[in-house]
């Protein structure tokens, strides 16, 4: 993909062989590596340590599958999450283990755009502009 557009755009190879630029996107590159690795890392220690609490409380219950009860309230928002992790619910732990998995790949596309800004590559910029955008929709798109 980088030598096609090496090809059809003269300037882009120039950036290529600039030290300066491949630098700088080397350094980008490890910073979302460590974003995303650190994220997931993260994410699932609170999902397991939460499942396993759970467990410890509710593990001998018996289950019903029979009826399908969604989600209550107070797990549907992040507010909600936050208030029943500090009133100690194991549930709203996995939660908040599962909405730091989502909000990882999110913090990865604004750490690209305020990099991209500081580098003022346009092109990029608006891409990820436009990617962020999208996101930001799908996510309010849920709540409205």
């Amino acid at each position: 993909m980088r030598e096609l557009d090496s090809e059809t755009q003269p300037n882009s190879s120039a950036k290529e062989c600039n030290p300066i630029f491949a630098a700088r996107e080397q350094k980008l590159g490890q910073w979302i590596s460590y974003l995303l690795s650190y994220g997931v890392l993260t994410a699932s220690a609170i999902v397991c340590i939460g499942g396993i609490w759970y467990l410890i409380r509710h593990g001998a219950e018996p289950v019903d599958y029979h009826v399908f009860r969604g989600e209550p309230d107070i797990f549907r928002s992040p507010a909600g999450i936050v208030a029943a992790v500090l009133a100690g619910r194991a549930r709203g732990l996995i939660q908040l283990g599962l909405l730091l998995l989502i909000a990882t790949p999110i913090t990865r596309v604004i750490l690209s755009l305020v990099t991209f800004l500081r580098w003022r590559d346009l092109t990029y910029t608006v891409i990820t502009l436009l990617v962020l955008t999208g996101l930001i929709y799908s996510f309010i798109g849920a709540y409205v």
